[in-house]
């Protein structure tokens, strides 16, 4: 005789919650392939190569009649991405909060973000300018969907959920990333047997990264759910007025703010040396491209661990505690970095794996933290304001990684003087009271934060 078996609301709900899970992670899966093969490997080198046979005698390029040393280019056009998101993600995360659709907005910024870095594999010859203009669209569009998609954590994990639900999606993504670049490094070193000249094989690389996006936004963007908006009576507002209501909005929680504002220092060295490593071990030390392809799947590969290995520390001591000792190992392997001897792969090896130890578990726990201290109903408002500290506000790091090495001319002075932001977030960070500022913000306190 056969029973039927009825399951709960609460069952339901569970379940449902956790394929809207599984959807979420997978936009982690889609997109870190163009943070990981595009911005931190291939893309930076290329295009100042690029640049450099379009440079005059003196090594200058002159956009817009612009003298600007070619060494300097990929990293000024990272920070003109990050002007253009800050200008765009206020409005979209406002407008995605009113309405309650963030589908269609996340689906228009990953597929633009996808186009845009397809279609580098038109990047050749001396066309610079056509580099530098596909990475400014990509760039401040990986921002904005990322900001939307952060946005969901707190509508699809509860509070005891986050810190390990945040860092599953970047244990997929670096996963996704580790993948992706074995193909890479498959095709570039054995680029010959395909029948295909070096900068062929650096462009099909920059151009898979955005089919490969494009393919896999497919999962979220049918499983993510929209949730109806609560009423509001404001309109939408321009960019930089959206920004300013926000942060006036964000004054009425100044423990929020103040741990963006830690956030937005510590994490404005992390994506500076994301996204200027291979430049540093190409020019600086003078490895060759299948030495940093290497380097950063071993980067890929441990930052899984790092990031669930992260996750269950927070488990035990708190996110809090758990990130300010990240910061820590940051300040000492950056430290050392200085110090590596040119064409020595062994000592970068040794640092990729202590970079990839800390680089997932400390972005993915300072997210879960923040999802806990946004009011409810603003998700996407306050995550804009947080993506543009995560990638937005990290225009500073490039700028004056640029700026040291134009006026010094070295490589070395340009990434020690990235230490600071390690240690000024350290010290912001250590001072936030973060269960006042949870409680501060509305939400329930996790017995371990």
């Amino acid at each position: 005789m056969g029973t039927d078996t009825v399951r709960s609301p609460a069952a339901d709900e569970a379940a449902d919650r956790r394929r809207e899970q599984r959807g979420w992670y997978f936009y982690d899966w889609a997109c870190s392939v163009y943070s990981t093969s595009v911005l931190t490997v291939f893309l930076g080198p290329y295009l100042t190569s690029v640049a450099e046979s379009a440079a005059d005698a003196e090594g200058f390029v002159h956009p817009l009649g612009v003298p600007v040393r070619a060494g300097s280019f990929f990293a000024y056009a990272v920070s003109l991405s990050v002007i253009l998101a800050v200008l765009v993600m206020p409005l979209v995360g406002a407008a995605a909060d009113r309405t309650g659709r963030k589908k269609p907005l996340l689906a228009a910024a990953a597929y633009t973000g996808a186009a845009a870095t397809a279609g580098m594999f038109f990047l050749g010859g001396e066309r610079y300018l056509l580099g530098g203009a596909l990475l400014i669209v990509a760039n401040a569009a990986q921002s904005v969907a990322m900001m939307l998609y952060n946005s969901y954590l707190p509508q699809i994990a509860p509070p005891q959920e986050r810190d390990a639900v945040s860092s599953r999606g970047w244990a997929f993504g670096y996963a996704a990333g580790a993948l992706v670049l074995v193909a890479n490094l498959v095709l570039y070193t054995g680029h010959d047997a395909f029948g295909v000249s070096e900068g062929t094989a650096v462009r099909i690389c920059l151009a898979s990264a955005g089919l490969w996006w494009g393919a896999f936004a497919l999962i979220p963007l049918r499983r993510l759910r929209d949730r109806r908006a609560p009423a509001r009576e404001a309109a939408a507002l321009p960019g930089f007025r959206q920004l300013a209501a926000t942060v006036r909005d964000m004054r009425r929680h100044p423990l929020t703010l103040s741990f963006l504002l830690a956030y937005l220092v510590y994490n404005d060295g992390i994506q500076t040396v994301i996204s200027q490593a291979s430049v540093y071990g190409s020019k600086e030390l003078g490895l060759g491209q299948s030495t940093l392809i290497v380097a950063v799947l071993l980067v890929q590969v441990l930052a899984v661990a790092g990031a669930l290995a992260l996750g269950r520390l927070a488990r035990r001591y708190g996110a809090k505690r758990t990130i300010l000792g990240s910061l820590v190992a940051w300040t000492l392997t950056l430290a050392a970095g200085y110090f590596l001897p040119a064409g020595a792969p062994v000592w970068f090896f040794v640092l990729a794996a202590g970079i990839g130890l800390v680089l997932g578990g400390s972005q993915a726990l300072s997210r879960s933290l923040f999802s806990h201290l946004v009011p409810p109903g603003k998700e996407a408002e306050y995550f804009s304001a947080y993506e543009m500290s995560d990638r937005g506000m990290s225009w500073l790091g490039p700028l004056l990684f640029g700026l040291t090495y134009q006026l010094t001319g070295s490589y070395r002075d340009a990434i020690i003087s990235l230490v600071g932001f390690f240690v000024l977030g350290f010290v912001l960070l250590a001072r936030v009271p973060v269960r006042r500022a949870i409680t501060d913000a509305g939400n329930p306190v996790p017995e371990r934060i």
